[in-house]
């Protein structure tokens, strides 16, 4: 008999989309901003939007592939006391108020290398997340966090963007798992006006070597935006319009994610 594995759940919720419906809406908090003990109620809020599936950023002193919005929430959720077992505990404490939806956690491999690689998905696998997304990890140099990540039923998300080779292009979406992570933009993270053309290029060229999900992040801040990637990926990751959003309101996070959703599902509520 087949076992559902935390991957396997992140394939399913891709499955359960209707055809030619928008993309899925993931959006990204990261653990422990505004306030340390946030993060259940804001996954929960992301849940009860419609969101496809969550990420939660474990907080790094020197994010590199972040801009100044997650850069600043990261400082903030470090000076909260925010852990990597921090980080895990608040995905376990919403998964026992109720949580369903997939979650991936997101953060660098200098945390995941102090914690260990083996015990880092292990315990990630424990707390019910679906999948790790490490960017400043390539791909061709993750052979141990994948194998960790293989061994507790894991997705290992990899990253590809506008400047990636045919050939690196080709060998990631060979060895990606759960869905393959499209950048945008050749810069940091950071909301954005438009989507560039090299960003639908990008989707296009991930389709030809894979039939993989497509997700696109870095920039998205609008309804416009998800419309846009409709056919064209089945994903639409949104962090830093978020927690823009989020960072204004610092009492009230829930509401203010809450709004920032519906505004950004539009019509596919």
């Amino acid at each position: 008999m087949s076992v559902a594995t935390p991957a396997s759940r992140l394939a399913a919720a891709f499955a359960r989309r209707e055809p030619d419906s928008l993309p899925g809406l993931i959006p990204f908090v990261t653990a422990g901003f505004p306030n340390r003990d946030d993060t259940p109620a804001l996954l929960a809020a992301i849940e009860a939007a419609g969101c496809l599936a969550a990420e939660v950023g474990i907080p790094f002193s020197d994010p590199l592939a972040d801009g100044p919005t997650i850069q600043r929430a990261s400082q903030q959720a470090l000076a909260n006391g925010v852990t990597v077992s921090r980080a895990l505990a608040a995905v376990a404490e919403a998964r026992d108020r109720g949580l369903t939806i997939p979650v991936a956690f997101m953060t660098y491999v200098n945390p995941v290398l102090a914690y260990g690689l083996e015990r880092f998905c292990a315990a990630a696998a424990e707390v019910g997340a679906e999948a790790v997304i490490v960017p400043d990890l390539p791909d061709d140099e993750a052979a141990q966090l994948r194998d960790a990540a293989d061994a507790a039923g894991l997705a290992l998300i990899l990253l590809v963007a506008p400047t990636t080779t045919a050939a690196r292009l080709e060998a990631a979406c060979r060895r990606a798992t759960g869905f393959v992570y499209c950048v945008s933009v050749t810069g940091v993270t950071g909301a954005r006006a438009h989507i560039s053309q090299e960003a639908i290029d990008l989707l296009a060229r991930v389709r030809t070597v894979t039939t993989l999900p497509r997700a696109l992040g870095f920039g998205l801040s609008r309804h416009e935006h998800v419309r846009a990637l409709r056919g064209r990926a089945e994903a639409a990751v949104v962090a830093s319009a978020l927690i823009d959003r989020i960072g204004q309101t610092p009492n009230a996070p829930v509401a203010a994610t809450e709004r920032f959703l519906a505004e950004m599902l539009g019509e596919s509520r």
